[in-house]
């Protein structure tokens, strides 16, 4: 028998870092996906290994451990956590191919764990939906991370473009926002778990100025929700360029980010900002007319994306 799941990245438009402490959120699936195939293991030991990823580990799932046999396994961490809540520790072979680049802050973790679940869940018939999994998803990176938005694994779980409300009501935007985008991102991995962290210790610090500036972001987040409904791409643009601003404030910004930011504007993007935690990752810039134009002003030093909104979420079968 073989299980096969995936699961699409995601690139937040508004809301990261405030979604943590309850404000609105605008994030959506995109067209880059992480696979997983879990078959039954001749030999006595779990294996996991990525091709495409270049790394090869020996498995312990019960007390989430590996022997490194090849590579650098960066996301071993969620696997490992998803395998231990689910797997009966019996011996399997795992692949994981993967489109998402890791660490660059279109969500890669919250693919591979929504689609190691899946596959999982496939593997031993466990019946599930897609609020099941996406709640498990997101139980799975808070373990890992310590403190973690739902949003990465709701939106890699249901697909498509989603609002997130203050009250965790998930709104699906039925209206057709499929302009192309390009996603700028660095060699620099950001750490999500440390940044979080560090924002939080910032607002503890300094409540009298950082609450408002998270309570603006909500705000904005509402403002961006009624300008994409309706078609209004230069508002949308606009309030990106703010919501780069009041991250800058948070501290998540860099050099690097900063420089693809205002290098996608020159080039003609009508919006940008970090996407994702920041301290490293990548940034998403708005470009109806300029897609390619942007995508090489932001390849001469960095790394490049083109990406569109699908409405694809998790994806799972299983062959006997």
């Amino acid at each position: 028998m073989k299980a096969i799941a995936s699961a699409p990245a995601k690139t937040i438009l508004f809301g990261e870092h405030s979604v943590v402490y309850d404000e609105p959120a605008i994030a959506g699936a995109v067209n880059k996906r992480a696979y997983v195939e879990i078959t039954k293991s001749d030999r006595d030991k779990s294996i996991l290994r990525s091709y495409d990823l270049n790394f090869e580990v020996e498995l312990d799932t019960k007390h989430k451990k590996y022997i490194l046999k090849k590579g650098k396994p960066g996301i071993i961490r969620y696997i490992l956590e998803a395998l231990n809540r689910v797997h009966d520790h019996t011996p399997i072979e795992m692949t994981l191919s993967s489109s998402v680049p890791i660490g660059s802050g279109l969500g890669s973790s919250a693919a591979v764990t929504v689609a190691t679940l899946a596959a999982l869940y496939r593997y031993h018939n466990i019946r599930f939906n897609k609020k099941s999994l996406a709640h498990d998803a997101h139980m799975v990176e808070q373990a890992v991370q310590g403190v973690a938005s739902p949003l990465d694994t709701l939106v890699s779980t249901y697909g498509g473009l989603v609002y997130l409300s203050r009250n965790k009501k998930v709104e699906h935007f039925k209206v057709n926002f499929n302009v192309p985008f390009v996603v700028g991102y660095t060699h620099k991995h950001g750490n999500t778990g440390k940044i979080v962290k560090d924002v939080r210790n910032l607002k503890n610090n300094n409540p009298k100025i950082i609450n408002p500036v998270i309570t603006s972001m909500g705000n904005l987040t509402n403002y961006a929700k009624q300008a994409i409904l309706k078609g209004d791409f230069k508002k949308v643009g606009e309030l990106m360029n703010i919501n780069h601003g009041f991250l800058d404030v948070l501290g998540v910004n860099t050099l690097e980010l900063s420089r693809m930011v205002y290098v996608a504007r020159g080039a003609g993007a009508i919006g940008s900002k970090i996407t994702g935690a920041g301290g490293g990752g990548s940034i998403i810039a708005l470009c109806p007319d300029k897609v390619n134009e942007v995508a090489r002003a932001i390849n001469k030093s960095d790394n490049v994306l083109k990406i569109r909104f699908t409405r694809k979420g998790v994806s799972s079968r299983v062959y006997e």
